[in-house]
């Protein structure tokens, strides 16, 4: 990749950031953040805004510089992120992409990009997180259909989705890896209970799912039966290769209003804390140039690789770097919870765990980039 931007780029880019002038002054303020029903209408609506003005499919369609500029820009301009839609529209929409049927793709992609579906991600389960494979919710082939029961836990926006990417054990005599099966499901389906989870920073995103002998068509199975591990492995590659893309311009956006503050109130004197955030301002230069590394990989159409575990690991350590930066550039306001960063930083604990724990990043390096001999 370049990183200049072309004539056709930059036409782009000044395209972009003209239309964004005019159209963010006119949206309605977001919702509280406990509001979930509410959010979940703020992004769509701006996800249909995204359509309408032909920007939707940058994510999947648009070249990787142009997707690095409608990035940079619309954090930069302050503009609404994915929000809910961010499993359908950067981890299940890509993973159809990639290994669904053309019946499926023109299922479930165009209702993604006009926003009107969300969807969620089940995959962990109480006893099975890091090591996903040890998951139990099975299900068992009854005709046309799947018959599915089990539980999900720390399930992203269950309460307000309306497909799940689902991961199902589907033989259990099989070794762990070779006998599960993913497929989508339908929230509403009969058998399926959420139970929202209340986080340290007292949201409530994620939930516990109960699907007690739910009906899955057959027809929304993703790749073949007991294919499953393979089918997530692709979207666990787009999840810490190319999902946080937004992320990062937005922790620089951070990292610029960090010095602003410590400049106010004085904390700039400090050489230590100045040269902290020097680290962190080479530490996310560093990573944009890795998210623009995966992100060519994945419009070449190749999935991303161990190189989005590099990220991953690097990058949820970052984040908490950063906050923790925050707080020192805060002094005693760090523990007001209404101040700017306050509960980014308390957020940012979970980076580590989220999308695969940093442990399990070390082990894909280790075995997979630096040819390691796996472990027992």
């Amino acid at each position: 990749m370049h990183l200049s931007d072309t004539p056709g780029e930059a036409e782009f880019r000044a395209r972009l950031r003209e239309w964004l002038g005019k159209v963010l002054p006119t949206l309605p303020p977001p919702p509280p953040p406990d509001d979930w029903p509410g959010r979940r209408a703020h992004d769509l609506g701006w996800q249909r805004t995204l359509y309408d003005a032909g920007y939707a499919d940058v994510h999947w369609e648009a070249s990787p510089a142009t997707r690095m500029i409608f990035l940079e820009e619309t954090e930069r301009a302050g503009a609404p992120y994915v929000g809910a839609n961010f499993v359908g529209l950067l981890h299940a929409g890509p993973t159809i992409a990639a290994e669904g049927t053309a019946a499926q793709r023109e299922r479930w992609l165009p209702p993604i990009l006009r926003g009107e579906e969300v969807w969620c991600q089940g995959f962990s389960e109480p006893g099975a997180g890091s090591d996903l494979a040890s998951l139990r919710t099975r299900a068992w082939r009854d005709g046309d259909d799947y018959v599915v029961s089990g539980s999900k836990i720390w399930t992203s926006h269950a309460e307000v989705a309306d497909w799940c990417e689902l991961l199902v054990r589907t033989d259990p005599a099989a070794p762990k890896h070779r006998g599960i099966t993913w497929l989508a499901l339908r929230m509403d389906a009969p058998g399926v209970t959420v139970r929202p989870l209340r986080t340290l920073a007292g949201s409530a995103e994620f939930a516990e799912v109960f699907l007690d002998d739910v009906r899955v068509p057959a027809a929304h199975r993703v790749g073949a039966e007991n294919d499953g591990w393979r089918v997530t492995m692709v979207t666990l590659s787009f999840e810490r290769g190319t999902a946080f893309v937004g992320e990062v311009v937005a922790c620089r956006r951070v990292l610029g209003e960090l010095a602003r503050e410590a400049r106010r109130n004085g904390r700039w004197d400090d050489p230590a804390l100045r040269r902290r955030l020097g680290l962190l301002d080479a530490e996310f230069r560093a990573l944009w140039r890795l998210t623009q590394w995966n992100v060519s990989a994945a419009a070449a159409g190749a999935v991303p690789g161990p190189g989005g575990s590099v990220f991953k690991l690097r990058y949820s350590h970052a984040r908490q770097e950063l906050y923790d930066a925050a707080a020192e550039v805060l002094g005693d306001d760090a523990l007001d919870l209404d101040r700017p960063w306050v509960l980014d930083r308390l957020s940012s604990l979970s980076y580590t765990i989220a999308a695969g724990t940093s442990q399990i990043q070390r082990t894909i390096v280790a075995e997979r980039i630096l040819g390691l001999p796996r472990g027992r």
